[in-house]
C-alpha cells in the first residue's frame, strides 16, 4: 500500500510493480482470509483503471472483514467509475460512518462534486485536510481543493492550495500542473507551457503532453503544438498496445481532432465504464462522427446527476448547436463559461465563438 501511495505522489509506475510483488508475497504467506492483501489488490487494480477487478477484490476483502474502511474505499471508487452511483454513494456514507478520516472525507467530497454540490464538496475536502496527518495526504487534499477552486473559476484560491501542497510535497507533478493551469487561466500561456515542460521532463504523462499542445496552439505556435499532439498520440497508442484500459482523456482528444478510431475507443471506454466520464466521451465521439442525435442521449446521461463540469456542459452545448436547438445550446454554453470562463484554452474560446454564431 505504501508503494501504491508513492506512485500516486510521484507518478512513477515502477512502484506498481513493486506493490504487486509485495501483495503476491503477502498472499503466499497467508493465502486465505487475507483482507489486507485483497484490499491492496483492489487499490492496485483501481490505479490501473481496471474497475471491475477492483470491485471484485474490494468485495472479497469485505467478505473477510466487513469493517475494513480501506476496502470500502476500493469498492466505492470502483462503483463510482462504473457509473453505479446509488451504490457508490451509499458505500461512501458507510465508510464515513465507520471511519471519518481523510480517505473517507475525500470520497465524500467527490460524491458531492458529482452531484453538482461544489460548496459541500469543498467543505468535505476541507475536513479531509483537517484529518490528514501525513504530508502526502495533506498535499492530496490541497490538490483536490485547488482543482475545485479552479474548476469554479477562482484561480487565486486554487493557487494558494497548489502552492501549499507543493510546500508539503515539493515537485509533486499534479500540483505543478495545477499551478500551470492557474497561469493559463490568467493568460500567461508562456509561463504555463514552461511549467508543463518542466513536469513532462520528470513524468511523461500523455494527457499533459496534449495539454501542452493546447497551450501552444492557443499561443499561435501551431507547428510546435502539432509536434506535442503527435507525441501524445504515440504515447497513448503505446499504452493501448501494452494492454492499458481505455481512458477518457485520449478518447476526448481523438474526438476533438477527428482522429480515426475515436468512436471505437469511446465504445470500449463506455462498455467498461458507463459512468459520467464514459458517457461524456461517447457523446463527444458520436458528435465528431456526425451523429449528434445519438450523441445527445449520452450527453444527457453525463449531466444527469447535476454535475457542474464546464467541459461536459460545453460538449452538450455543441451537440445541441449541431442539432439546431439554439436556445438549449446557448444555455449549456453559457453555463460552461459561467462555471469557469477559463475552463480550456481551446474550448472556452470555441464556446464564445459558438454563442456569437
Amino acid at each position: 500500500m505504501a508503494y501504491i501511495q508513492r506512485a500516486r505522489t510521484t507518478g512513477d509506475p515502477a512502484d506498481h510493480q513493486l506493490a504487486r510483488q509485495a501483495l503476491d508475497r503477502s498472499l503466499a504467506i497467508r493465502p486465505e482470509n487475507n483482507a489486507t492483501a485483497l484490499t491492496g489488490l483492489g487499490a492496485l487494480a483501481g490505479a490501473h483503471h481496471d474497475f471491475p477487478e477492483a470491485l471484485k477484490h474490494g468485495r472479497a476483502a469485505l467478505e473477510v472483514d466487513p469493517y475494513r474502511a480501506a476496502a470500502l474505499g476500493v469498492v466505492a471508487d470502483a462503483l463510482t467509475e462504473l457509473g453505479r452511483y446509488d451504490e457508490a454513494f451509499a458505500t461512501v456514507q458507510k465508510m464515513v460512518d465507520l471511519k471519518p478520516d481523510a480517505a473517507s472525507y475525500s470520497r465524500a467530497s467527490y460524491a458531492w462534486e458529482l452531484r453538482g454540490e461544489t460548496s459541500r464538496a469543498t467543505e468535505a475536502m476541507g475536513r479531509a485536510l483537517d484529518a490528514s496527518y501525513l504530508p502526502a495526504d495533506s498535499a492530496f487534499a490541497r490538490l483536490q481543493l485547488g482543482q475545485l477552486a479552479l474548476g469554479a473559476g477562482d484561480p487565486d484560491t486554487a493557487e494558494r492550495h497548489f502552492a501549499e501542497g507543493l510546500r508539503l510535497v515539493p515537485g509533486h507533478p499534479p500540483l505543478r500542473v495545477g499551478l500551470a493551469r492557474v497561469r493559463a487561466a490568467r493568460g500567461d500561456l508562456t509561463g504555463a507551457a514552461g511549467e508543463f515542460r518542466a513536469v513532462l521532463a520528470a513524468v511523461p504523462e500523455p494527457a499533459y503532453v496534449a495539454e501542452l499542445g493546447d497551450l501552444l496552439a492557443a499561443a499561435g505556435q501551431r507547428a510546435e503544438a502539432d509536434r506535442e499532439y503527435t507525441r501524445a498520440r504515440q504515447a497513448w497508442a503505446a499504452e493501448t498496445e501494452g494492454g492499458h484500459p481505455p481512458e477518457a482523456d485520449p478518447v476526448l482528444f481523438a474526438a476533438d481532432y477527428r482522429d480515426p478510431g475515436a468512436l471505437d475507443a469511446a465504445r470500449r471506454l463506455y462498455d467498461r465504464q458507463p459512468g459520467i466520464g464514459g458517457a461524456d466521451a461517447m457523446g463527444w465521439a458520436l458528435r465528431a462522427a456526425g451523429r449528434p442525435e445519438e450523441a445527445l442521449r449520452y450527453a444527457d446521461q453525463a449531466l444527469a446527476l447535476g454535475t457542474r463540469n464546464p467541459l461536459t456542459h460545453y460538449h452538450r452545448g455543441m451537440i445541441l448547436f449541431d442539432l439546431g436547438r439554439d436556445a438549449d445550446a446557448r444555455a449549456d454554453l453559457e453555463t460552461a463559461l459561467r462555471i469557469n470562463p477559463h475552463f480550456s484554452v481551446v474550448h472556452a474560446p470555441a464556446a464564445r465563438a459558438a454563442l456569437k454564431r
